[in-house]
C-alpha cells in the first residue's frame, strides 16, 4: 500500500534551519494576497505590478526561503531510505518513481537535482560538486560528518550573503547606469525623487491626488524589454487607489492630467527595491511604464 509523506516533514525541515511558512492576506479590495514572495493575484483575478507589497523583505528572508527548500529536499531524499515513507510519488511528480527499497529511479533523482539547482542558480553560487555530494551523501547515509549542523549553517550564510551581496553590487551598478543615461534622453524628466519621466500626450484634466482611486491603462517593462504586466493585454483598464500602489507610481500618476499619456522610469527604490517581486520582478530593477490616465474614479 502506498504511503505518503507526513505533512510535517516539510515544515520540521524548514523551520529546523530557519525558514518559515508563507502567509497571504487579502487588500481592502480582496484583489490580491500578499506573500512572502510577493505580490501574487488572488484565484481567478488579473495580475496588477503597481501595487506595493505590505510584507518587510529582506536578504535574509529570501535567504531563509531558499535554504529551507534545500533542506526540505534533503529531508524528502532521507525520506527515501525509511521505508515507512517510501513513496515519494506524490512529492517528485507522477512521472517519478521509486523502488521497493526506496531508491529514486534516475529521472528523479535528476529532477530533484534540476529543482536545488534552479533556485539558487541565479544568486551566482559556485560549488565544489565533490564536497557537495560528499556532504549531502553523508548527511543522507549517516556517516561522520565533518561539521556539526551549526557549523553548516554558519558556513552556509557566510558563502550565500557573500554570493548575495555580490550580485546585489552587481545589479545595483546596472541600473544606475541605465538610469545616468536614460535621464540624458531628450524630453525625458527627473524629480528630485530619482523619478524619470517623458510626456507622451499632455491632457488637459484634472490632476488626481494621493488620495484618489484612477482608471488606467498601462504596460510595464523591464529594461531588457521584458513585458511584466499590461492592461492592454488583459483588454481592460484598470482602477486602483494611488496610495495603494508603490511610490514612483504615486509621485508620477499625480503629474498627469486627465487624458494624459507619460513614460515612467521607476527606479528599484520607488518599486521593489533589493527584493524584487515574485519571479517576475528581480531585485534592483527600474520599471518602465508607459501609463495612460483614463480618469479620476468618483465613489
Amino acid at each position: 500500500m502506498k504511503k505518503s509523506i507526513p505533512a510535517d516533514l516539510f515544515q520540521n525541515a524548514s523551520l529546523r534551519f530557519g525558514g518559515s511558512v508563507d502567509t497571504e492576506v487579502s487588500d481592502e479590495k480582496g484583489r490580491h494576497r500578499l506573500g512572502k514572495s510577493g505580490l501574487k493575484p488572488s484565484s481567478g483575478l488579473k495580475p496588477i505590478f503597481p501595487f506595493k507589497s505590505t510584507a518587510a523583505f529582506s536578504r535574509f528572508d529570501i535567504l531563509k526561503k531558499q535554504l529551507a527548500i534545500f533542506f526540505v529536499f534533503a529531508a524528502l531524499l532521507s525520506a527515501c531510505k525509511n521505508e515507512e515513507k517510501s513513496d515519494l510519488a506524490g512529492a517528485a511528480g507522477e512521472q517519478a518513481s521509486v523502488s521497493d527499497a526506496g531508491i529514486l529511479d534516475n529521472d528523479a533523482s535528476y529532477a530533484f537535482g534540476m529543482a536545488f539547482a534552479l533556485e539558487f542558480k541565479d544568486i551566482g553560487l559556485k560549488f565544489d560538486y565533490d564536497n557537495f555530494l560528499a556532504g549531502f551523501r553523508d548527511s543522507l547515509e549517516g556517516k561522520t560528518l565533518r561539521l556539526t549542523e551549526e557549523d553548516a549553517s554558519e558556513r552556509i550564510q557566510t558563502a550565500y550573503f557573500a554570493a548575495l551581496n555580490t550580485r546585489a553590487d552587481s545589479l545595483m551598478q546596472q541600473e544606475n547606469e541605465f538610469l545616468a543615461v536614460n535621464t540624458k534622453k531628450q524630453g525625458v524628466v527627473t524629480t528630485e525623487s530619482g523619478l524619470q519621466y517623458e510626456v507622451i500626450v499632455e491632457g488637459n484634466g484634472s490632476k488626481p491626488l494621493a488620495t484618489d482611486t484612477v482608471r488606467v491603462n498601462y504596460e510595464g517593462t523591464l529594461v531588457n524589454g521584458t513585458v511584466f504586466d499590461s492592461s492592454y493585454a488583459r483588454g481592460e483598464p484598470a482602477e486602483f487607489a494611488l496610495n495603494r500602489v508603490i511610490e514612483g507610481w504615486i509621485e508620477g500618476i499625480q503629474l498627469m492630467s486627465v487624458g494624459s499619456a507619460y513614460q515612467f522610469y521607476i527606479p528599484s527604490n520607488l518599486a521593489y527595491g533589493e527584493s524584487g517581486s515574485g519571479s517576475l520582478i528581480p531585485p534592483y530593477s527600474t520599471l518602465i511604464f508607459k501609463v495612460e490616465l483614463l480618469d479620476i474614479v468618483k465613489d
